[in-house]
């Protein structure tokens, strides 16, 4: 049985004071989610030393937006994956379609990246997909493919265990596009397939999360697909009652 799992990217919003009552929202509404589905809510690195134990009490894990590829050393600016571990962060996410666009991070780079949270502990939410013109295309297997073949298929087999893999079209991330749960179902579907090819059946124990606009109206059919194992979620992580109700799509 793989897991269930309702992650949320604050992306670059929030004050503390504003993150903190989100915080005590979701720890508010938790009860309200099965118990079987795993929330992970992922603020800007400012608040992540103080939502730590909080939300680690409330059974919420906390995930880094992004780490750096470096283990330590004179670069300015960046989040080393041990200080991340240093303060009881458990997962990163790594490869978003934002960071890959905006900040020139390439398939090199983001292996290095898996690497060093894996080293740390850390377990990576790594993201992929394809952008519009790719879909229109019909290149949106080749692209995930190739994404998949540069970074995860390069990791020994007891590394990719303790990978979680997202598929976001980039054409439907923060446009109020969806893709519908068909054409979201075949590509997860073959994700599973491109992975198995190389690690076999552990492919079929590996959490595929669904992120592009999804929201409370269209999770329940997205996670009724039989490879999507819940969802990365942007704007509406930014409201308890939302992203709860996203979390009840299961």
């Amino acid at each position: 049985m793989r897991k269930k799992i309702v992650a949320g990217n604050w992306k670059m919003n929030t004050t503390y004071e504003e993150g903190e009552k989100l915080v005590q929202g979701i720890i508010e509404k938790k009860s309200e989610v099965k118990g079987d589905v795993t929330l992970i809510v992922a603020p800007p690195f400012t608040h992540l030393c103080c939502f730590a134990e909080p939300l680690g009490k409330a059974g919420i894990g906390i995930s880094a937006q992004n780490c750096a590829s470096h283990e330590s050393g004179a670069y300015t600016g960046e989040v080393s994956a041990a200080m991340l571990a240093s303060i009881d962060v458990h997962y990163c996410i790594l490869g978003h379609s934002e960071r890959r666009e905006y900040y020139g991070e390439t398939n090199n780079i983001l292996l290095e990246k898996v690497k060093l949270a894996l080293k740390h502990n850390l377990t990576p939410i790594f993201c992929i997909g394809e952008k519009l013109g790719e879909r229109e295309a019909g290149k949106q297997f080749d692209v995930v493919k190739g994404q998949l073949q540069a970074v995860v298929c390069q990791l020994p087999a007891a590394d990719f265990e303790k990978i979680i893999v997202a598929y976001e079209p980039v054409w439907a991330i923060g446009t109020g596009k969806t893709a519908t749960a068909a054409q979201a179902q075949e590509v997860h579907a073959y994700i599973r397939k491109v992975l198995a090819d190389t690690f076999g059946d552990a492919a079929n124990r590996t959490p595929i999360l669904y992120g592009g606009s999804c929201n409370p109206t269209t999770a329940p059919e997205l996670f009724g697909q039989p490879d999507i194992d819940g969802g990365l979620i942007g704007g509406a992580s930014l409201k308890p009652a939302d992203f709860i109700s996203v979390a009840k799509g299961f």
